[in-house]
């Protein structure tokens, strides 16, 4: 997970796991490992969110409590930090699941195994 995070090869730590800002690589450039079949979809977003929400939201209430800064501080710090936050995160979040993925062989990551999606089965035909 640690190896995903900060944008390294799951598997031989050199390469890279991003190809843009979140935009995965095919496959390792170093070793191959492949990363296309990962399913970190919609889960960093969600994480994202909770984590900066817990920073953001204290951090709010305890400057609110102790300075009572007024209404346009509050309007011009707090949704900046929260977009910085939320940018800054949310990469090192998505390496880390595909990197849990990877530790955990789920979604294809398994080199052993033969095949995510099952084989469809011929109809059978019915005589009457």
């Amino acid at each position: 997970m640690l190896r995903g995070a900060c944008n390294s090869c799951m598997q031989c730590g050199r390469g890279s796991v991003f190809n843009g800002f979140l935009a995965v690589s095919h496959a390792c450039a170093e070793c191959g490992e492949e990363f296309h079949h990962h399913r970190a979809d919609d889960a960093p977003p969600y994480f994202t969110i909770t984590i900066v929400g817990h920073i953001v939201i204290p951090a709010l209430l305890l400057v609110e409590v102790l300075y009572r800064p007024a209404l346009w501080i509050h309007m011009s710090v707090w949704p900046l930090l929260t977009v910085l936050l939320s940018l800054s995160l949310m990469r090192p979040i998505k390496g880390a699941l595909i990197g849990l993925q990877w530790a955990l062989y789920m979604h294809g990551f398994d080199p052993d195994a033969d095949d995510d999606i099952p084989a469809i089965p011929e109809p059978s035909e019915k005589t009457s």
